[in-house]
């Protein structure tokens, strides 16, 4: 039976190229694949997925309208061997649209593969990856390293001047330009939000 996976980890560990390899893995042994991607990164100009390591390949760009179950459903009769979709950014996905790939695994028997970060900047959880991690049959971490060495699990934003940014917008794409991954200690050191939480009067939230 098709399952639901769902790889997360911090910044810059690779989480596209494994998306690509995964899909030429499929495509290797004769079998199809469709691969999504958000519609607002627009970095590189054309509808694709693309690696720091140069691997790319074409993508269907969806938005939190998109109903990604009755998309795969209209795609499934014309597609021989349609076996696996693919999904970049997976935090980014609304809670209808994980349910849509739960349904898409159970009803249309096609395996989906997630790809996306557990927590923004300040620590909070993206929707997608918050019923991910909920529903998701299959879950595993992609590691990645702290500059100290330690697993960095944890997301921060710089600005220009490579300062830490602790508040904004939760959606703002980006590479090493604007994010780095770092362990938990260092978040707390540099971001700080965690730590403030927990300070705060019982009953406050």
């Amino acid at each position: 039976m098709a399952k639901t996976y769902f790889y997360f980890s911090a910044m810059n560990a690779g989480k596209s190229t494994t998306l690509l390899q995964s899909s030429h893995n499929y495509k290797e042994r004769g079998m199809e694949t469709l691969l999504f991607a958000p519609a607002f990164d627009d970095r590189f100009g054309d509808p694709a997925i693309y690696s720091r390591i140069g691997l790319k390949q074409e993508a269907i760009l969806f938005d939190k309208n998109f109903n990604l179950f009755n998309f795969v459903e209209s795609k499934k009769e014309n597609i021989d061997n349609l076996r696996c979709i693919l999904i970049d950014e997976a935090h980014f996905l609304t809670k209808a649209q994980v349910a849509q790939i739960i349904i898409i695994t159970k009803k249309l028997g096609i395996a989906v593969l997630c790809y996306g970060l557990r927590s923004d900047f300040i620590g909070e959880p993206f929707e997608g990856s918050k019923y991910l991690l909920a529903w998701a049959e299959e879950i595993t971490e992609i590691k990645t390293i702290c500059h100290c060495g330690s697993k960095a699990t944890m997301n921060v934003r710089i600005d220009s001047a490579g300062n830490p940014v602790k508040s904004g917008s939760k959606v703002q794409i980006g590479g090493n330009e604007s994010y780095y991954s770092v362990c938990m200690k260092h978040f707390i050191e540099e971001v700080g939000s965690i730590q403030e939480y927990a300070l705060e009067p019982i009953g406050a939230h």
